[in-house]
Formats: structure tokens, sequence, C-alpha cells
């Protein structure tokens, strides 16, 4: 069987497509790769933010479903983003550039022998800031080249993921008989699982919480978590492992820009199972990645329709020159 070759994305809902441009864009420095609809409900944008060539495993997504309600962070649910930072070091630059930004954040803690700041954006989401000195296992991804933050602090794609489940024992189960991930540390509620070659770009923070309530999805909580896979016969292969272990799979999406399988593996948590590519340059340059609307195939007939529908966002960076900024 191959393994998972580490997280693919996270996708999350936002209240406002505009503010999640700018947070993402002018804060966090993580570069807009496409700017889409969501496929299966085409009055919602759907927006990505990756590293600067689009990679697997770096990028972070956002839908803006109209009139859904703020969500309620609790247990069962996908808690919270980690994004990787090279050093130690780049932690005290954020932490200084969350202060004059007025980012709300922990400041530096320590969590399974790595640094770490957890911050909040507009609408509660949950995220962390990890750094990788000393990490070893998937490698990061390339900081946009372009953008605000000085590379040698900036972001570098996704590192684990926080779910916090009310039942663990079954939880632990699903990750390692289906899943293939090993436990290899604990420290109180929070346990550490990873998959693959390991490291910060390919683990699973797992907190056993039976005190608070059953959280509410909605605008500031994550939508689903997926997984790398290499191509379309290793999807095919998780596909009969899943409906094998008795798991409802969605079977086979064409998401144009990847290749999926989603399925709910315990109460409230969905992944996805995706492929690395083809990726996001196919239908715009380097240049100018995320600056038109972009459809897939069989959306394009319908642009007319859907440009009425979405309210147009101006993300023109290319012709923007960025200040790199040391604080």
């Amino acid at each position: 069987m191959n393994h998972l070759k580490g997280i693919h994305h996270v996708t999350a809902i936002t209240s406002s497509a505009e503010e999640n441009y700018k947070f993402f864009t002018y804060v966090l420095g993580m570069r807009l790769v496409k700017k889409t609809v969501n496929q299966d409900d085409i009055q919602t944008y759907h927006l990505f933010f990756a590293d600067d060539k689009g990679s697997a495993g770096t990028d972070m997504t956002f839908f803006d479903f109209p009139n859904i309600p703020k969500g309620v962070h609790g247990t069962n649910e996908i808690s919270k983003t980690s994004f990787r930072v090279p050093t130690d070091a780049a932690l005290v630059y954020w932490v200084k550039r969350f202060n004059r930004l007025n980012i709300k954040h922990t400041g530096i803690k320590e969590q399974f022998g790595k640094q770490t700041v957890s911050f909040v954006d507009f609408d509660d989401q949950q995220y962390q800031l990890i750094s990788d000195e000393n990490n070893k296992g998937v490698a990061a991804g390339t900081p946009w080249q372009d953008g605000p933050i000085p590379l040698e602090y900036a972001i570098t794609g996704l590192g684990p993921i926080f779910v916090r489940v009310a039942n663990f024992t079954y939880f632990k189960e699903m990750l390692e008989k289906v899943m293939l991930f090993t436990e290899i540390a604990a420290e109180g509620d929070f346990h550490l699982f990873e998959v693959g070659e390991g490291g910060n770009g390919a683990q699973i923070i797992v907190e056993y919480n039976t005190i608070l309530p059953v959280a509410r999805q909605g605008f500031g909580t994550v939508h689903h978590a997926a997984f790398r896979v290499a191509d379309r016969a290793v999807l095919d292969e998780w596909t009969a492992r899943l409906e094998g272990f008795g798991f409802n799979t969605s079977g086979y999406v064409n998401r144009h820009f990847f290749e999926s399988l989603y399925a709910r593996v315990a109460p409230q948590i969905l992944f996805e199972w995706a492929t690395d590519g083809p990726g996001f340059m196919g239908d715009e340059p380097y240049e100018t990645l995320g600056e038109k609307l972009s459809l897939p195939p069989f959306l394009e007939p319908k642009r007319a329709q859907i440009e009425e529908l979405v309210r147009p966002i101006n993300t023109v960076r290319s012709t923007i020159p960025f200040e790199k900024e040391y604080e």
C-alpha cells in the first residue's frame, strides 16, 4: 500500500473573501495562486493561498458561503492549521509583526520539541506557526518571492493539522489501521501522529477532549483537510482501501487542479485524498497566478453566469511592488 505523502491542503470557511485575501496577502505573505469558485456551489468563491509555485502541501483554501453563520469551536472538529517557517528566529520576527499589526497571538510556546506561535484571524479561525529548525521529513515549499515577508522568515508550507475529538480510541485506531499513521509522542491530552517521510509536513496532532461542547461548522472553522497521494492509480488504491474498511466515499472527483476522493472518517471530520498534480499553472502564467477568475473546463461555458453571481475582487499583485517588511 502506498503511504500518504503528507498534508496536501486545508480548506476553511471565511466570512469575507475580500478580508481573507487581505489577511493572507498583506499579513501572512502567502501567495494567492488561484481565484476560482466552489465547483459544487458556483456562487461561492474558492481562494487558494500557497507558496511561490502553488506546490502541493503548501496551500490553505477558503470558501465564502453566502449567509453562513459563525462557527463554534469545540470537540469533533479540525481545530487548527499550522504553517511552517524556517527557524526559531523567524518566530521572533512574527511575534513582533503580530504585535505591530494587532493580531491576537499566544507568544512563543513549545510543543513536541518544536517552537510555535498560535494566532487567530478576524473570524477567530485558529492557526499556528511552527519552526522547521531541526525538522526532518517532508520538504518545505518555496516562500513567495515577491511578497512582503523577508524570505528568511516567510511561510513555506503547511505544518501539523490539529484535530480535536471526543472518542480518541476510535480516532487513533482509524489513523493507524486505515490511514497508516504512527503515534510518535504524547503530551497530556495531545497525541502526535505522522505518516510517510514524517516531519512537520506530514503530522496530525490529535487532542482528546470530552469537556468542550460539540463544534458547529460555520465561518471561522475548517471545512476539511486533505492528504497527498502521488497520482490517480494511488488514489484508486485508497478508494478501495477505505471502502474495504466500510467507509462511504465520494468516489473519484476531478477537481481540475488535482484529483480527489473524500470520506467522513469520524463525526464531523471530513478528509480528502488529493493528487500532487496537475497543479495551478495550467491556465495562468507564473507571473499573474491568482489574478483572474479561473474556471475548470466544465464550468467555462457558464463563465458569464458565474461572473454575475460572484462580486468582483481585485487580486492583481503583479503590478504592485512589495517592500520587504522587517517587522
